[in-house]
C-alpha cells in the first residue's frame, strides 16, 4: 500500500480491521491523538488530499495512493503554517492535546466556513478554552506579546511550548519516541464488572493464558493484599484505604476483575473474552438515602473500615453534623424564610487526554512510571507504599498532560501497571478508553442540597442551614474531602450569626465519585444560591444589594460550621468590586438581542463564589533554580503542566525576579527524580504554592549572585540580563561562576492561605413554547490578586465558564441499576464551540498579600457561580426554580407547563 504522510512517501500494511489513528501512530506520527476513537472529538484529525478526516473512523486500508498531511506536516516550529502561527498569536490552546487536530480542521477551512464557526468546527471539540481564544486564532486576533522582551510579570506571554503545540510536536504521556522506554513494550486490558455488586467465587484463566501474544493475566491472586484510596492527598490518611488493585468483591459495573498483559493492544482485548468468571451476585444499592439506612446492603463488610469511614454499618464515608447558634430559633424569629432542595447531576471531567500510564523497570531495577498524573510525587509514595518499596525505588514523572480539572489527582492507571511490570518484567502500557472513563474513573460527586435561610426585615441574615447528601459512589476516594470543602466556603461567604451543616457522603453501588474542579464547591454554592436570590426577592431587596449586605468583609471571622480558627485569612479583598462589576456590565446594555416574539422571556440572575486560595492541612512545593554560564537558569519544580498555565507562569516569575528574559528560563518539573517535594498541581495551587516557593528561590539566587559579584567589584551592583553591572562596567556570568556554583532552593508550605472571589452574572432569553435557553450576555469579574498573565488568566476564567455551562445545561451521566447508559461523547453533549456564549472576563484591582507578586489562584474558582446564576436568570425570565442539573430545555419546559 503506497500513500504519504507529511509529505514522506511510504510503503507499508495496516492489519484487517485497522484505523488510520493506530496505524499512523505505530508508524511513529505522534501529532494524531487519541480523544475518543468514534469520530467525536477530532483529536486525531488529519488532511486526506486537503479534506479534513477523524482518522480514528477511517479504514487504514483505504489510504492507498492518497496524501495525508497532520499538523507536523501543516508547518515546523521554526516555519509555522499561517493556522498555526494564529493559533499561538491568539493563545488558542490550554492543555494544547485537540490543539493539533484543530489546527489542522481549521487549515482547510474557506472563508464562507469561517463566516460560520459553529458548524464547521462541530467536529473539533476542546474542553479547556471556552472556544473564545479559538474563535480569535481563526479571526487573526493577538491576544499573546513577544516573550523576548523584559519585564515579564504581568504580561500575556505566549505559553513556552506553544510552537509544539501547535505542530503536534510536544510529546503527551504516550507519545513515546525511540528509546523514551526499553525494548519490549508490553500492553494492558482490563476485564470490567458485568454486576454492580458481587463476589468472584471462581475464576478460571487458562484459556487466556494461553491466547496468541499473551504475557500474563492478572487477577485478585496477584494483587498485594493491601488497602489503598485512589485519591492523592497530602496527607494519604484524608482519603479512605478501602482498594484493592483487584478486589474479590466488586461495587460498581466496570470495576477491574482480571487484567491480560499481552504483546499488543488487540492480543490483550482477544484475550479478555477467554477469561471465565463465576460471580455471586449480590444486593446493591444506588441511591445514598436508602444506602445509608438500616438494613441497607453494605458495600465494605468485609474491611474493617471502623477507623477509615465515618459510620461503616450505615455505609456513611464521611459525616458532619455542628453548628454555631441556634437555626430554629433564629429561622422562626425571622421576618423572611425560604427552604428547598437542590440536586446537582454526575458529571464526567472530559479530559481531552484519557488516563494513562507506561512503566518499566531500569537498568537498576527501579520502577519507572510515565503517567498522565497531577500529582507525581503522590503517586510515587502510594505505589511504594502498596508495593512495600522505599521512594528510592520508584521514579514517576509527566510529559505534558492533556487535561486534568482534579481527575487526574486519582491514581487509576498506575497500580495495574506497576504490577504488571513487577510481575513480568516487560515494559508496560495501559490506556483508557473514552467509554472506560465514564465506567471506570471517577466523577463529580450527585448532591443533594437542602437550604434553609432566614432574614430579618433589614435584609440582614440571621439563619443559614444546609443539609447535604452526596453519593460517594463504590469506593470513598476523594468524598470526606469534597464533602468538608463544598460545605465550608460555600456558607463561609456570608456573615450570619447562626449557621448548621448537615452533611453525609454514602457509598452506592455506582461508578465512584472524585476530585473535579471546585471540589463540591460548585454543587452546594448551586443551592445556597439559589435560595439567596429567592429569599431576596421575598424580601424586595435587588439581588446585588442583597449579597453587599451579607458578605464577609475583612475584619470577619469566617464561619460555616464551626469558627475558622486557622491559616485562613484575607490577603486582599476585592468581592465589592466583582459585585459592582458585573451589576455595571449586566446593566450596560452588551450582549445579543433577544429572539422576536411573544414565546421569548428574557432576565437576569447572577450568583457569588468564595474560594480558599490553597487547600488545607499543607501543600507543599520544593525548587531549586541553577545559574548556568550562558545566562541561563535552570529551574527545577515538581508541578505538572495540564493546561493549568503554570510553566507559563514559572518562566514570568523566575524571569522576573532574576531581571532576565523567559527565554533564559529552563524549567525541568513534575519528575521524582528532580529536585525535592510537590505535593502537586491540585487546589489551583500552581502558582501560589509552587509559583511561591520560586519566587522564594529566585530572590536567594539574585541575592547571591548579586554578593559574589559585590565581592569581585567595588561599588552597588545590579543584576542584568547577560551579567551584573556597576559603576564602571559589567561582569559577565562566567566569571561569577569561577568561585564555584551559584544555586538556591525555594520552599512553601502552603500556610497561611487567602480567600478569592468570583461573581456571575447571565442575562437570558427562555422559549416559553420549549423551554430552550439563549444566552445573551454572560459576564464573570474575578478577584485574582495581581494578574500575573492576562491573557491566560482570561483562558482560565473562560475554560471554568465554559465547563461549568456544560454541567449546568447539559452533561449528566446517566446509571440505570448501576450501568452507565451514555458512556460516549456522542451521548453525553460536552459543549462544542456552537454551544458556548463569549463570556467577558472582569478582573478586580487587588495585590494579595500572600501571593507571588500579589496574585491569588484562578483556575478552580470560576466554575463555582455559574450554574445558579444562570438559574437564577431563569427564573427571572419566566418565574421558574430550576432546582436540578443539568437545566435542559425539557425540565424548563416541564416547570413551565405544569
Amino acid at each position: 500500500m503506497k500513500y504519504s504522510v507529511d509529505g514522506v512517501a511510504r510503503d507499508d500494511e495496516p492489519r484487517p480491521g485497522q484505523c488510520l489513528r493506530t496505524f499512523l501512530r505505530e508508524h511513529g506520527v505522534m501529532s494524531v491523538k487519541k480523544g475518543c476513537d468514534a469520530g467525536d472529538c477530532g483529536a486525531c484529525s488529519v488532511l486526506l488530499d486537503g479534506t479534513p478526516t477523524h482518522s480514528c473512523i477511517f479504514p487504514a486500508h483505504r489510504v492507498d495512493g492518497h496524501e495525508i498531511v497532520t499538523a507536523t506536516g501543516l508547518g515546523t516550529e521554526d516555519d509555522l503554517h499561517p493556522v498555526q502561527q494564529a493559533f499561538v498569536g491568539a493563545g488558542g490552546f490550554q492543555c494544547g492535546f485537540c490543539t493539533a487536530g484543530m489546527v489542522v480542521t481549521a487549515s482547510a477551512l474557506t472563508p464562507a466556513q469561517k463566516e460560520n464557526l459553529p458548524a464547521s468546527m462541530k467536529g473539533n471539540l476542546c474542553r479547556c478554552t471556552g472556544y473564545r481564544s479559538i474563535r480569535d486564532a481563526l479571526a487573526g486576533a493577538k491576544n499573546v506579546e513577544d516573550a523576548v522582551r523584559s519585564v515579564a510579570q504581568g504580561r500575556s506571554i505566549a505559553a513556552p511550548a506553544s510552537s509544539r503545540i501547535v505542530t503536534g510536536t510536544e510529546p503527551f504521556t504516550l507519545d513515546l519516541a525511540e528509546g523514551d522506554v526499553p525494548s519490549g513494550l508490553v500492553h494492558a486490558a482490563v476485564l470490567g464488572s458485568p454486576h454492580p455488586h458481587a463476589y468472584v467465587k471462581e475464576i478460571n484463566t487458562d484459556a487466556a493464558q494461553s491466547a496468541p501474544g499473551v504475557v500474563a493475566v492478572l487477577t485478585y491472586l496477584d494483587s498485594p493484599d493491601v488497602l489503598f484510596s485512589t485519591a492523592r492527598h497530602q496527607n494519604r490518611t484524608d482519603d479512605p484505604d478501602d482498594t484493592r488493585i483487584f478486589d474479590r468483591t466488586v461495587r460498581f459495573v466496570g470495576q477491574r476483575v482480571a487484567a491480560v498483559i499481552a504483546e499488543t493492544p488487540r492480543d490483550a482485548q482477544r484475550a479478555l473474552a477467554l477469561i471465565e468468571v463465576d460471580f455471586e451476585v449480590r444486593a446493591a444499592v444506588f441511591d445514598p438515602e436508602p444506602a445509608r439506612a438500616p438494613g441497607a446492603p453494605l458495600l465494605h463488610a468485609d474491611k474493617d473500615m471502623s477507623a477509615r469511614i465515618a459510620e461503616p454499618t450505615r455505609n456513611i464515608v464521611a459525616a458532619l453534623h455542628d453548628g454555631v447558634g441556634d437555626v430554629e430559633k433564629a429561622l422562626s424569629a425571622s421576618a423572611a424564610v425560604v427552604e428547598g432542595t437542590w440536586q446537582t447531576a454526575r458529571v464526567q471531567h472530559v479530559a481531552m487526554e484519557t488516563h494513562a500510564a507506561v512503566g518499566w523497570l531500569d537498568s537498576g531495577g527501579r520502577l519507572v512510571i510515565r503517567s498522565s498524573t497531577q500529582v507525581p510525587f503522590l503517586v510515587r509514595d502510594e505505589l511504594a507504599h502498596i508495593f512495600g518499596l522505599t521512594r528510592e525505588k520508584v521514579r514517576v514523572f509527566t510529559a505534558r498532560v492533556g487535561g486534568g480539572f482534579g481527575g487526574k489527582q486519582e491514581m487509576l492507571t498506575e497500580d495495574l501497571v506497576a504490577l504488571a511490570v513487577r510481575k513480568t518484567g516487560r515494559p508496560v502500557q495501559y490506556e483508557f478508553s473514552r467509554s472506560d472513563q465514564f465506567t471506570m474513573a471517577p466523577s463529580r460527586h450527585p448532591m443533594r442540597v437542602s437550604v434553609r435561610l432566614g432574614a430579618d426585615e433589614h435584609g440582614h441574615l440571621n439563619a443559614l442551614a444546609i443539609d447535604v447528601l452526596s453519593d460517594a459512589g463504590a469506593y470513598g476516594n476523594h468524598s470526606v474531602g469534597v464533602m468538608f470543602h463544598g460545605c465550608a466556603e460555600s456558607i463561609a461567604v456570608y456573615r450570619c450569626p447562626t449557621k448548621r451543616v448537615d452533611a453525609e457522603a454514602v457509598y452506592t453501588n455506582n461508578v465512584p465519585s472524585g476530585a473535579f474542579r471546585g471540589y463540591g464547591l460548585g454543587q452546594i454554592i448551586f443551592a445556597v444560591e439559589s435560595a439567596m436570590d429567592q429569599l431576596a426577592r421575598k424580601l424586595g431587596v435587588d439581588p446585588f444589594e442583597f449579597r453587599r449586605r451579607n458578605v464577609v468583609v475583612p475584619g470577619d471571622d469566617f464561619v460555616d460550621w464551626h469558627v475558622e480558627d486557622g491559616d485562613l485569612e484575607f490577603g486582599s479583598y476585592g468581592l465589592d468590586q466583582c459585585l459592582d462589576l458585573v451589576e455595571r456590565a449586566l446593566s450596560s446594555g452588551r450582549g445579543q438581542t433577544p429572539p422576536d416574539g411573544p414565546r421569548w422571556k428574557t432576565g437576569q440572575g447572577m450568583a457569588v463564589a468564595m474560594i480558599a486560595t490553597i487547600p488545607p492541612r499543607g501543600h507543599f512545593a520544593d525548587t531549586t533554580v541553577t545559574l548556568e554560564a550562558d545566562g541561563r537558569y535552570v529551574v527545577r519544580i515538581g508541578t505538572a503542566e495540564f493546561g493549568n498555565g503554570t510553566t507559563t507562569v514559572h518562566h514570568q516569575i523566575a524571569a522576573t525576579e532574576l531581571r532576565t528574559t523567559v527565554d533564559r528560563i529552563v524549567i525541568a518539573q513534575s519528575d521524582t527524580d528532580i529536585g525535592g517535594h510537590d505535593t502537586g498541581a491540585f487546589g489551583s495551587a500552581g502558582t501560589v504554592v509552587a509559583g511561591k516557593a520560586l519566587q522564594i528561590a529566585c530572590e536567594r539566587l539574585r541575592d547571591r549572585i548579586l554578593a559574589r559579584a559585590q565581592s569581585l567589584c567595588v561599588g552597588p551592583v545590579e543584576l542584568a540580563t547577560d551579567g551584573v553591572t556597576t559603576t564602571t562596567g559589567s561582569v559577565g556570568f562566567p566569571a561569577l561562576l569561577d568561585g564555584g556554583p551559584l544555586s538556591a532552593n525555594g520552599h512553601h508550605d502552603g500556610s497561611p492561605r487567602s480567600v478569592a472571589f468570583n461573581v456571575h452574572g447571565f442575562r437570558v432569553a427562555v422559549d416559553t413554547a420549549t423551554g430552550r435557553v439563549v444566552i445573551l450576555q454572560s459576564v464573570q469579574a474575578a478577584d485574582a490578586g495581581t494578574v500575573l498573565n492576562p491573557a491566560q488568566l482570561r483562558g482560565q476564567v473562560e475554560g471554568g465558564v465554559g465547563q461549568a455551562l456544560g454541567a449546568a445545561m447539559f452533561e449528566e451521566i446517566v446509571i440505570e441499576d448501576g450501568h452507565v447508559v451514555n458512556p460516549q461523547l456522542r451521548n453525553y453533549h460536552v459543549p462544542q464551540l456552537a454551544d458556548l456564549p463569549i463570556t467577558e472576563v472582569l478582573f478586580a484591582d487587588t495585590y494579595d498579600k500572600l501571593g507571588p507578586f500579589g496574585a491569588k489562584s484562578m483556575s478552580e474558582a470560576p466554575f463555582n457561580p455559574v450554574a445558579p446564576a444562570l438559574a437564577n436568570a431563569i427564573f427571572d425570565a419566566v418565574g421558574v426554580r430550576c432546582l436540578a442539573t443539568p437545566m435542559t430545555p425539557d425540565r424548563i419546559w416541564a416547570e413551565l407547563t405544569r
